[in-house]
């Protein structure tokens, strides 16, 4: 597809996943290992290893080897199994961030509308005439 021809929503690029057996089996194993050490902090928890220093700082050293983990398995899993997909986004005016509408890009006169309008414009922007 031609981006100059792309209109909001349409998918510019998509590629499938590779989907490699090489990370499946990686993706298993790492799960299996992130079980482990979660029994593992579940029971030093039930043991109560956290009172004692060494074992509350043992605790964290599991805990962050099952973020850790549990990160590799995301990325692992976002690079190999999702596909890379870009979407054509529509790109906002500088007037449309300032709550200003279409037809007052321009500008608005000062005897447009009553004053009790332009105290109501001033509360509250999204006001309609």
């Amino acid at each position: 597809m031609s981006s100059s021809g792309s209109s909001y929503g349409d998918i510019h690029r998509y590629e499938p996943a590779r989907e490699s057996t090489a990370a499946a089996i990686a993706i298993v194993l790492l799960t299996v290992i992130e079980v482990v050490f979660v029994f593992l902090f579940a029971y030093g928890l039930m043991s109560g290893w956290g009172l004692t220093d060494i074992g509350n700082m043992f605790l964290g050293g599991i805990l962050a080897v099952v973020f850790i983990d549990l990160a590799f398995i995301l990325a692992l899993y976002r690079k190999e199994f999702l596909p890379d997909v870009m979407i054509v986004k529509k790109r906002r005016r500088k007037w449309e961030d300032l709550y200003v509408r279409e037809d007052e890009v321009d500008g608005v006169g000062l005897g447009d509308g009553s004053p009790w309008d332009h105290v109501k414009r001033a509360i509250y922007p999204y006001y309609k005439r």
